[in-house]
């Protein structure tokens, strides 16, 4: 099985996302594949490749045969088109729901079966979570050899998330990462309540200050 950099599966990822989703801009130009690499929705972590950033690493994938120039697509500039599965040169023959799970955690990183079947709406369709778990088993074990891997479930959530095993991913970065993110997140709302806090003190003491002029005005009468 091929080894990809997250660079590298960000470019397939979004050749499968445009491929299903804007069939009529497919194949893609470097400046439309940078543009995918660099949406805010729908990417994690959201990325700030260069053209130049991404036509090499187009190049890497050129050479590995996962891409292929578009020699039939007319005028100047150059669109590629994706080998990596489905395809008369591909390795992998994905049924839809395999591929768009494939696809979002190339966008994405590890998600829950409940977050595939929200993320995978507009590349296939699942009829529920169990649909989306029944994919998953099927790509632990894709022709002996197993593409995604569960990771075990974190405390206090209520589903275990799924990784892609296309790169060499390192569990305890993941651990690191999401520690992380929890602590921006609190360091963020601690701020947002600090804030609010600092407000209502404000909002208090006009009040006290009002009162106190209205008992003067009353007594001075």
């Amino acid at each position: 099985m091929i080894t990809l950099s997250a660079e590298q599966c960000r470019v397939i990822g979004v050749m499968l996302e445009k491929e299903t989703t804007t069939p009529e801009q497919y194949p893609l130009s470097i400046n439309g594949i940078t543009t995918g690499c660099n949406q805010k929705s729908n990417r994690e972590p959201v990325m700030s490749l260069a053209e130049g950033d991404v036509h090499n690493i187009v190049d890497e994938l050129v050479k590995m045969n996962q891409l292929m120039i578009d020699h039939k697509a007319s005028g100047r500039v150059s669109k590629y088109f994706h080998r990596f599965c489905d395809t008369e040169f591909g390795n992998f023959k994905f049924t839809p729901q395999q591929r768009a799970i494939i696809c979002v955690l190339f966008l994405r990183g590890p998600q829950t079966p409940g977050e595939l079947r929200t993320r995978t709406n507009r590349l296939a369709d699942f009829a529920d979570v169990s649909e989306v778990e029944a994919a998953l088993i099927q790509l632990q074990d894709f022709n002996d050899q197993a593409l995604v891997k569960k990771l075990e479930r974190e405390p206090g959530k209520r589903e275990s998330r799924y990784i892609h095993l296309f790169s060499d991913i390192d569990e305890s970065e993941l651990v690191q990462e999401d520690n992380f993110q929890n602590n921006i997140i609190a360091v963020e709302n601690n701020a947002q309540l600090a804030e609010r806090v600092t407000e209502l003190e404000q909002q208090v003491a006009s009040l006290t200050e009002q009162v106190t002029c209205l008992i003067e005005l009353i007594n001075d009468r």
